[in-house]
């Protein structure tokens, strides 16, 4: 059984419980949208340091919260260890400044047998932050719900698309419902008004539920976020679970709460029912 430390605790977001709760619960105040018409099948949300990236993931797990999902399956993107394939975190709990988090070991284990591009390489999970972000949310919002922690190497169309494969055939075979997550930024480091037609592209391509022309895109061009595959792989199996509608509840970049807008990175939050 493996237990994952936290990695930027104490420095992208606060390590003090209560500090955090009240961070989360004031972010997620803040968050209002129409109501959506149908449980929540899977969500896009960004992984930037708490306060610039925490008032636009507040709308995904807001939307989440209602979703009555039985565990939920996390897929980001890695920064930092360069490898083929996703690495997957098979058992155990994540720390977190709430509580652990638990991992789904039997979800984890029918992930890993769906697929070879599913591998077990601990090492990508070290330094990452595109998973530990989302868990303050999830700890908060979907207490005691069971998680599979995913980490995608390559963000290649072929590790894309056979993860999207391997999540729709397994979540399709179990009992219960199971909540889908993409973590990923937007453009980085270009100007507001750069940045705003970049993130226009993948905006447009969620909400249209295709993952085969936001695959084009980011082949196209890369700058249009770090976590294109991830959000691939989440479109595709949601898709292919019967989803039938998608909309983007939040938009917005650094700017907005730094200030500078001449260097920006995008985010956004999205629901996908």
């Amino acid at each position: 059984m493996r237990r994952r430390p936290t990695s930027v605790a104490g420095r992208w977001y606060s390590d003090d419980s209560r500090e955090l709760t009240a961070d989360v619960d004031r972010y997620v105040a803040a968050a209002n949208f129409d109501p959506i018409e149908g449980p929540v099948l899977a969500i896009v949300a960004p992984h930037a340091g708490l306060m610039y990236s925490g008032p636009v993931a507040a709308f995904a797990y807001k939307a989440a919260a209602g979703s009555g999902c039985t565990s939920a399956v996390l897929v980001g993107p890695s920064h930092y260890v360069p490898f083929h394939g996703v690495s997957i975190w098979p058992d155990g709990t994540w720390d977190t400044p709430l509580g652990d988090v638990v991992i789904d070991a039997e979800l984890a284990r029918a992930i890993h047998a769906a697929s070879d591009t599913v591998v077990d390489r601990p090492a990508a999970h070290g330094r990452e932050h595109s998973l530990e972000m989302q868990l303050p949310f999830v700890a908060r919002l979907l207490p005691g719900i069971p998680i599979v922690p995913l980490v995608m190497g390559h963000q290649t169309r072929d590790n894309a698309f056979a993860l999207g494969d391997a999540l729709a055939r397994v979540v399709a075979a179990r009992a219960g419902r199971t909540l889908l997550v993409a973590s990923s930024d937007l453009s980085h480091y270009e100007d507001s008004t750069t940045a705003q037609a970049l993130d226009a592209v993948v905006l447009r391509h969620v909400e249209s539920l295709d993952p085969a022309g936001l695959m084009r895109a980011l082949e196209t061009e890369p700058r249009h976020a770090c976590g294109g595959g991830p959000m691939v792989s989440v479109l595709e199996a949601a898709r292919r679970l019967g989803a039938s509608r998608a909309h983007v509840l939040e938009y917005a970049d650094s700017g907005d709460v730094s200030g500078d807008k001449s260097s920006v990175v995008g985010y956004m939050a999205a629901a996908i029912w």
